[in-house]
């Protein structure tokens, strides 16, 4: 997931903010991990790193969401993504401040 954050009314083109999933496949992309990989491979590899999972910069250590994850072994990285998908989604809809916060936050001011 990702969000483009408001534009300060200069002509360069805004990065995305990256959270959830997408902010987990960039770490992966920068990790020293290949695939297969067992959970704990992760977890070692990744597990402490704070992953954004709101626009907002709120974010949640990758290894509390591994812990939701049932799965022992991940053959890919797209199956480690799918797989905590989920738990990202649940996390966000918990902890994020209600539908009249994510509304606001897609709002231009």
């Amino acid at each position: 997931m990702g969000v483009r954050p408001p534009s300060s009314g200069d002509d360069d083109e805004p990065e995305s903010v990256e959270f959830g999933i997408a902010a987990v496949d960039a770490r992966l992309k920068d990790a020293d991990l290949s695939f297969p990989a067992t959970k704990d491979d992760v977890a070692a590899e990744l597990g402490h790193k704070q992953i954004p999972y709101d626009v907002h910069g709120n974010d949640v250590a990758l290894g509390e969401m591994l812990a939701e994850v049932d799965t022992a072994e991940f053959r890919s990285r797209q199956e480690l993504l799918n797989d905590l998908h989920g738990p990202f989604e649940e996390y966000r809809r918990n902890n994020s401040g209600g539908v009249f916060q994510q509304v606001r936050s897609m709002l231009p001011f």
